[in-house]
């Protein structure tokens, strides 16, 4: 990794002593949704002082919080802050942090993504005491429902759990708690993106403080609204989401090539209601996966292996009564992109768009699943431990490609 520029020169790390001087970022929200922020900040830190930067803030917000929460000590919009993606952090929230978090002398930050004011004044609490028993990353884990963050669940978390070992549920996460030195880790990643006017790239903090073997811990948050994106389709989120990690998994391939993925305690799942309204109709899902595999049959052929295609073929041809996606085809598959994705088998563009039908298949699946009664959150993580056992089966073809040419 490229040093750190003398004006995002690391701080030590967090000191276990209390709150300390923490600093807040709440990013680009609604001014009411600011406000509301605040008060859920007043109430987290009732008697303890700290600083809080948000962008849209009013002077009227100013004063008012002010009154009611003396131990709030707003710094003002944040410095140079950049518009926000609306949906998830980018490389300039993380850069604009650090900085902001320099100049107030902290030695530990928070910052808040869109939708602040949906997380509770004890998750934020959690995140910022994680943060000061000494925690490089703190991420929180949602309570999430079932058709709530398929991409995570299908893709980010398993990827990131089997390669990077990285243990958070929503690797993704819009909120996050940091010492000075991740802040600075990443702010710095981030600079390169913001230099290249590329404001709005996804950072990956789960596999940065893995790769820097930083602490990782993990806090329940409960509830959280979830920002939507504003693009509906499908295709260029997936795209956009998949490329970005992909690249990550390319950046660390030294990395995890020697890493070894410890074994971990089961996650306790949350209660499992089904509802007759809760899923989506898998139907177009399944007919569009069909019509894929009668369409991008030549390109599939070009990165996936033959067993993978026969298993496809069978697939195409199951009715939706019996249409299941085996956890290990599944992980093998999305292994097979990360590896065409580097070699550049074919147009990166084109490669990423073969991806979105097979992602759907997985969630008729995972939907097809959760119907029959099976815990969704039971078969994600069946599906992540799925990928670290096949974990030895990326790593064999990223050193010897050819010998796995399909």
């Amino acid at each position: 990794m490229a040093s750190i520029p003398s004006e995002l020169e690391a701080a030590p790390a967090n000191k276990a002593s209390g709150i300390g001087k923490l600093l807040v970022v709440v990013t680009s929200s609604a001014p009411d949704a600011v406000e509301a922020t605040l008060d859920n900040l007043g109430r987290a830190f009732a008697g303890q002082e700290i600083a809080v930067a948000a962008a849209d803030v009013s002077s009227e917000s100013v004063d008012s919080v002010g009154r009611r929460y003396p131990n709030l000590h707003l710094l003002g919009e944040v410095p140079g802050a950049a518009p926000a993606a609306g949906w998830v952090l980018t490389a300039a929230d993380f850069l604009n942090l650090y900085k902001t978090a320099k100049q107030s002398e902290s030695n530990g930050c928070l910052l808040l993504g869109p939708e602040p004011q949906s997380l509770s004044a004890e998750a934020i609490r959690g995140i910022a005491d994680a943060v000061a028993k000494g925690a490089d990353l703190v991420v929180p884990h949602y309570q999430a429902g079932p058709r709530e963050g398929l991409v995570n669940s299908a893709l980010l978390y398993p990827v990131t759990r089997a390669i990077f070992g990285g243990r958070p549920r929503f690797p993704l996460a819009v909120d996050l708690g940091m010492s000075m030195r991740m802040a600075a880790r990443l702010a710095t990643i981030a600079q390169k993106f913001t230099a290249m006017n590329q404001n709005d790239a996804l950072m990956w903090p789960v596999a940065e403080a893995a790769a820097a073997n930083f602490s990782i811990v993990e806090v329940e948050a409960g509830k959280r609204t979830f920002p939507q994106p504003e693009s509906t389709d499908l295709n260029t989120l997936l795209a956009h989401i998949a490329s970005s990690l992909f690249a990550e998994v390319e950046t660390y391939a030294a990395f995890w090539q020697r890493s070894r993925v410890s074994p971990q305690a089961e996650r306790p799942a949350a209660p499992f209601t089904l509802e007759a309204d809760t899923f989506p109709d898998v139907q177009p899902m399944l007919e569009s996966f069909q019509l894929a595999y009668k369409n991008l049959h030549e390109i599939w052929s070009l990165v996936l292996p033959p067993n993978s295609l026969l298993a496809l073929k069978r697939l195409s041809q199951m009715p939706p009564d019996t249409f299941r996606m085996g956890d290990s085809l599944w992980a093998r598959t999305v292994y097979d992109f990360i590896l065409a994705y580097r070699l550049r088998t074919i147009n990166r563009g084109h490669l990423l768009g073969a991806l979105t039908p097979l992602y759907l298949a997985w969630v008729a699946s995972h939907i097809l699943l959760a119907r029959s009664g099976v815990d969704p959150e039971k078969h994600v993580e069946e599906v992540a431990l799925a990928f670290e056992t096949d974990k030895a089966y990326l790593v064999s073809r990223w050193r010897w490609p050819d010998r796995f040419n399909p």
